[in-house]
């Protein structure tokens, strides 16, 4: 049979066994635990050599159907998920890494990776090199010195900076490293690393999976061996998806490939709306031709994310005045959503690290991060426009 493009994937794959009574939709299955009244088939699905659930914080059928649709999004031979995205990150680096090991990543990872290889890893002394992201042969050099893992993040947050997956993959597999990428911002529509040579891939759920802001979530996907390990470490530490929040996910995820379509569209051209307005003094976005990555993310990307990120003259003196003017985004601390999200790193992506940190990343204070919705772009082009024709004079004369 011939394989289905992802747009009708992301509609109907994963929930046909799921399905109850004749319903055309997965069912919210809230039971916390599943009644046997054979004592063997029972065992036989604790153990794992039948198919079945025994407790939610193991299994459940509504998470199981969201798993089984990004495994099938992303064509990969298993997947897990968890309650949040960040809890992916985590559970699959401990359960990777142990005392002594040593992972190589890019320094521009989300700021709550980012204080995972800072802060959390070197306690448990495991060394962490964090290369500049871009410098592919620094990359190399180190994951040649010896590596356990190699976590990529691409396009990363905020700064949509990007790594040629392939390249550094190929290097990892020569020194045995397990590469682990996070494709939050891409999606399965725009990218897919597993073809590029990853073993796993991350996704916080919460952002463009679901795609409207109401439910929290992680998943995990790659490997049938690796995601099992994974899903053992999260089963007992307790990190489990509510099935709730599966289904919300579940839903949103019929409209992905309608909403990536679109948030690729607005995304490109509020970029190349925003390098026409004289306060702004840079605008980072792979799709524009020059930015740094376009060529790479031209390769290994079918389309380049409705993730961008801009930075203004007179730093958050103009942020203060520019968010608040605009009608049509949510200030806020999400992305991904159909509705455009704004906010500066400091609050948002990187709300956890000191501005000196930020500075060091190449983050300055007057960074806004802008998740393009789904809304007309006309409408978007004039809201900015409005906001930017408000701030006071003193602030466009000092720009």
């Amino acid at each position: 049979m011939k394989k289905t493009n992802i747009g009708t994937r992301a509609i109907w794959a994963g929930e046909k066994d799921s399905l109850a009574f004749g319903a055309t939709q997965v069912p919210v299955v809230h039971s916390v635990s599943f009644g046997y009244d054979d004592m063997d088939d029972w065992y036989e699905v604790a153990v794992g050599n039948k198919e079945g659930h025994i407790y939610g914080r193991n299994t459940n059928p509504t998470v199981q159907a969201f798993e089984e649709k990004i495994r099938i999004l992303e064509d990969a031979e298993a997947a897990t998920s968890f309650s949040t995205g960040m809890a992916a990150i985590s559970n699959t680096l401990g359960t990777l890494l142990f005392p002594g090991d040593r992972i190589v990543s890019i320094k521009d990872t989300y700021g709550g990776t980012n204080k995972i290889f800072t802060e959390f890893l070197p306690q448990q002394h495991i060394e962490v090199e964090l290369c500049d992201t871009g410098d592919h042969e620094a990359i190399e050099k180190e994951v040649m010195k010896g590596c356990k893992v190699l976590y990529l993040e691409t396009p990363t947050n905020p700064t949509v900076k990007i790594t040629d997956i392939e390249r550094v993959a190929k290097v990892a597999k020569k020194v045995g490293a397990i590469v682990v990428v996070d494709n939050t911002f891409a999606t399965p529509v725009n990218q897919n690393p597993l073809a590029l040579g990853a073993d796993l891939v991350i996704h916080s759920a919460t952002k463009f999976l679901g795609g409207h802001a109401d439910a929290l979530g992680g998943a995990l996907v790659g490997s049938k061996e690796l995601v099992e390990k994974v899903y053992h470490y999260r089963e007992i530490n307790g990190a489990t998806l509510d099935p709730m929040a599966a289904y919300l996910l579940l839903r949103g995820m019929k409209t992905l490939k309608l909403r990536i379509d679109r948030q690729n569209e607005n995304a490109l051209a509020i970029a190349r709306h925003l390098k026409t307005i004289d306060i702004v003094d840079d605008v980072f976005y792979p799709g524009l031709e020059e930015h740094k990555g376009h060529d790479i993310a031209k390769t290994q990307m079918k389309g380049f994310g409705g993730m961008l990120s801009f930075s203004v003259k007179g730093g958050m003196d103009t942020v203060r005045h520019l968010l608040p003017k605009l009608n049509y985004s949510n200030r806020a601390a999400n992305l991904g959503a159909v509705e455009t999200i704004v906010g500066p790193a400091r609050t948002t992506s990187h709300v956890e690290c000191t501005p000196e940190e930020r500075a060091a990343m190449g983050i300055p204070e007057g960074l806004i991060r802008y998740s393009a919705g789904i809304e007309d772009i006309e409408d978007l082009k004039e809201d900015l426009n409005q906001a930017f024709q408000s701030l006071p004079e003193s602030l466009t004369v000092k720009g």
